[in-house]
């Protein structure tokens, strides 16, 4: 059964409470009884950065593991940005929720209102981090690792070298930040620093040259169009990096809408169904994969533990890393099946 990513994602934007076992309707509502200090089951929150099939496979782990460790836990992707991201954080402390896992849209200017969250309800963070705030834990990939491993499969596809050009939703973003600055360092041939930060200019090493890093703010439609751009002014460009997830499936599009799906390499991260069709058929050289449904999962399994006072599911360095792998034609059917299973597409 094929994956629909708009309307997987349409489902969730509500986000309704789910219960482990039985639990208040689809109306929200939450009785004390679900607070654990009146004995009851906690009642947790995973919020995204947005709406995008990626966060449809992590509500799939997080009301699997709602299930498993027998708590609440409603989902909220915002669809209009960082301000209905603000909104709904400040819902979930109006409900008095037991605990938050958040993806930070802007981790820098939100730290303070992270913190003032922090001291109000249990926090932590997943997919891209908020170092700087009080969160308790950060649930996900090493991005800058998982960005000089989007480095070698662009050296994989273009072995000789070539001008390169990247786009993502916002720089901002911590995950996004490090990924960029992870490409970067390998096809420069520079030394490992994720501290490092270049500037968005043209840059070049021995073999390759990055063109520029254009974002779309989640306007799908700028973000199409910023490639169409680049094909524009750039026409010899060799390779094209979508480094969030519905980046790929747009750099295709305006890629098949200009007659030149496969002279240009893509590269991209994460699983949308678009780009794996794209490695299947051979239009994508191959993508990073995270663990989306492992994101969700370990959100609500920490959270629900914290809940009922047990701090020993906390990482000592406050990383609880999910690593990131490479999917390209070899590895896809595989990967594939083992989506669909998690998603209860597989009957």
């Amino acid at each position: 059964m094929s994956r629909s990513a708009p309307a997987l994602a349409f489902v969730v934007v509500a986000g309704l409470w789910l219960s482990g076992c039985g639990g208040e309707g689809a109306d929200g509502a939450a009785a004390d009884a679900t607070d654990p200090l009146h004995g009851g089951r906690p009642r947790v929150a995973y919020v995204s950065n947005g709406v995008d099939a990626f966060w449809v496979i992590a509500q799939a782990g997080a009301e699997a593991a709602a299930a498993a460790v027998d708590c609440d836990v409603s989902v909220h992707m915002p669809a209009e940005g960082l301000s209905d991201q603000k909104r709904i954080l400040e819902d979930l402390l109006v409900q008095q929720v037991d605990g938050i896992a958040v993806s930070p849209i802007d981790p820098v200017n939100q730290t303070g209102f992270l913190n003032d969250l922090a001291a109000r309800t249990t926090l932590i963070t997943h997919d891209s981090d908020a170092p700087d705030s009080a969160r308790l834990c950060f649930i996900g990939v090493d991005n800058y690792e998982a960005g000089r491993l989007c480095g070698t499969l662009i050296a994989e596809a273009l072995p000789d070298g070539g001008e390169v050009f990247l786009f993502v939703g916002r720089i901002e973003s911590d995950n996004a930040r490090r990924r960029r600055q992870g490409i970067l360092d390998v096809l420069l041939e520079r030394a490992s620093d994720p501290e490092r930060t270049d500037a968005d200019v043209s840059l070049s090493g021995p073999r390759f040259t990055v063109l520029g890093t254009l974002t779309d703010q989640f306007d799908r439609a700028k973000g199409k169009a910023n490639v169409e751009d680049v094909l524009s002014r750039h026409p010899d460009v060799d390779a094209l990096v979508g480094l969030f997830a519905y980046n790929t499936p747009l750099i295709l599009e305006a890629l098949a809408g200009a007659g030149r799906l496969g002279e240009v390499e893509v590269i991209g991260f994460d699983e949308a169904d678009e780009t794996l069709t794209g490695i299947a058929n051979g239009q994508v050289h191959a993508t990073v994969v995270q663990d989306p449904y492992m994101y969700g999962y370990r959100a609500v399994e920490i959270l629900a533990a914290l809940a009922r006072g047990d701090r020993s599911v906390l990482p000592e360095d406050g990383f609880d890393h999910i690593p990131a792998r490479a999917i390209g034609a070899d590895e896809v059917a595989a990967f594939r099946a083992q989506l669909d299973e998690r998603l209860g597409l597989d009957g």
